[in-house]
């Protein structure tokens, strides 16, 4: 298995987060500064190519019940423009509660990257 790289993907930063190479671990790797505008995506698709990255996997946010959020749209355009952009499949994941996990979990990492690991480790445990 290759690399998996996650998105918490919001307008002003982009937790950045990837797996090792067996899909065990997942590693809060940073933040990309509004990852929406031309600099911000680059950024993203030199850090896939940078991580060597199979799969991408953008945090969707969904409302509590499960439908759509405010941020939803900006993900699912987000990850649109980033698969435009790459030759490896990118993915939409359910993020709810991944900021909530990552502020109780201990870390020197920003919590945008934190939100990230979370959510790259629930999508590794469901792809198991």
């Amino acid at each position: 298995m290759k690399r998996v790289l996650a998105l918490d993907h919001g307008s002003a930063r982009c937790g950045v987060a990837v797996s090792d190479p067996t899909g065990t671990l997942a590693t809060p790797v940073g933040i990309v500064e509004r990852p929406d505008t031309k600099r911000g995506l680059e950024r993203v698709v030199a850090l896939v190519r940078e991580h060597d990255a199979a799969v991408v996997v953008v945090g969707l946010p969904l409302s509590l019940a499960g439908g759509d959020s405010g941020q939803t749209g900006e993900a699912r355009a987000f990850a649109a423009r980033l698969s435009q952009r790459l030759e490896v499949p990118v993915e939409l994941y359910d993020e709810r509660f991944t900021t909530t996990l990552a502020q109780r979990a201990p870390g020197a990492a920003a919590e945008d990257a934190r939100a990230a690991a979370v959510l790259l480790a629930g999508w590794l445990e469901a792809h198991a």
